[in-house]
Parts: structure tokens; C-alpha cells; sequence
């Protein structure tokens, strides 16, 4: 069974953040996982988050960034139904409902950015590529599971389920932080400059509500 924050993991994953480490994961919450007013929410009706929105021209930064940001929201998306069919408590489900909400349309807004920036959904080399080693060229998905951490997440039941579930999304969140600081410092595009704070904002917010899941 992992640590609570996987520290060794992290570690790595912060080693890399210079080389234009990008990830991510955006949800909202609040003390019990969330409502209509929270940060993620705010961000798809301020930062354009319709799937028509177009990006006039991209960086080699921000393709990177929505290329290793859809599979790592994709990621969340498939923890989050785990969690809708396994989790044991109400607090878990309706977090994973919020995350669900929320990174859909995040995962389509990206896909519009590529196809308006002429650029491919994945980097050369991603396909088939194990979501635990993502790492092209330096620039890495923090906080992705492993096939087999997603596995063992499957196969776990109960209280344990509940417990690995959260332990898993912080790391996560931890990660999609980190790479949403690292395209603010790089990006000069203004929208996705705001949806990487929207990202920051929200995911701060759902792990200090998992951290009290946690500590219950």
C-alpha cells in the first residue's frame, strides 16, 4: 500500500519541473467536496470553456501542456467512476462527481486548443506508453497512476478502496499543480494561462477536503 502523499514519487516528479514538467487535474469543492460557486466552476464560464473556443496560436509550451494534460484529466475521469461504483461514503462519491464535472469539459476545451493550434492530441511516442512513465524529452505528467497502481485501486473494496482512492487523487492534484505552475511560467497565452490558475485553484481546494477525509 502507498504512503499518503507516495513522497518518494513526488520527489521525482519535482526533480523534473524545470525541464517543463506539465500536468494536471482541476475539480472543485468545498468542506464536503463542492457546489457551483467553487473555483472550477468559475473557471469554465470565465476562462471559455465551450468546446467552439479557439486559441489563436500556441507555444511549444502550451501543446505540450493540453498533450499531457488530456490523458492525465482522462486518468482522473476513469478514478473518478471507480470511485462512483466502489467508494463507501457520500463525501467520496460526491467528490468524484465534482472532479467527473469538472475535467470533462476541461479535456474537450484542450482538444479544441490542438485542433486550433494545427497540432496532434498526443506527442510522438505516447501511444501505448504506461500512464506511470509518461516522460518526454523532461517534460512529465506528475502524479499519473501506473497501470498497476490502477489495478490494485480496481481491486481494492471498502474502507480500503475509500482510503487508496484519496491517497491516489492528492498525488494526482499534487501533480496537475505543479505542471500548472510550470506552463504559467512559460505560457504567454492568456487563456491558458487562466485555466491553469483555475487548475491551481480548485485542486488546492479538493485536497485540503481529501486531507479531511482523510483525517476522519
Amino acid at each position: 500500500m502507498r504512503s499518503n502523499r507516495r513522497v518518494a514519487a513526488l520527489t521525482v516528479a519535482g526533480a523534473t519541473a524545470a525541464a517543463l514538467l506539465l500536468a494536471g487535474c482541476s475539480g472543485s469543492s468545498d468542506s464536503a467536496a463542492g457546489d457551483a460557486t467553487s473555483p472550477a466552476s468559475q473557471a469554465t464560464s470565465g476562462a471559455g470553456m465551450s468546446s467552439d473556443a479557439a486559441v489563436s496560436e500556441g507555444s511549444e509550451a502550451d501543446i505540450t501542456f493540453a498533450q499531457l494534460m488530456i490523458p492525465h484529466h482522462e486518468q482522473a475521469v476513469q478514478m473518478a467512476d471507480m470511485a462512483l461504483s466502489q467508494a463507501t461514503t457520500p463525501e467520496v462519491q460526491q467528490l468524484a462527481q465534482q472532479i467527473k464535472d469538472a475535467q470533462d469539459p476541461e479535456i474537450q476545451q484542450m482538444r479544441s486548443w490542438l485542433q486550433s493550434w494545427g497540432a496532434p492530441e498526443q506527442m510522438d511516442g505516447m501511444d501505448g506508453m504506461d500512464h506511470g512513465s509518461m516522460d518526454m524529452g523532461g517534460q512529465s505528467a506528475g502524479g499519473m497512476m501506473s497501470d498497476e497502481d490502477m489495478t490494485a485501486l480496481m481491486d481494492a473494496q471498502g474502507a480500503d478502496f475509500d482510503q487508496m482512492w484519496l491517497e491516489m487523487m492528492i498525488e494526482h492534484h499534487e501533480g496537475a499543480i505543479q505542471m500548472a505552475e510550470t506552463v504559467k511560467s512559460q505560457s504567454q497565452n492568456p487563456e491558458v494561462t487562466t485555466v491553469a490558475d483555475a487548475i491551481i485553484a480548485a485542486q488546492q481546494e479538493e485536497i485540503s477536503t481529501m486531507d479531511q477525509l482523510l483525517a476522519q
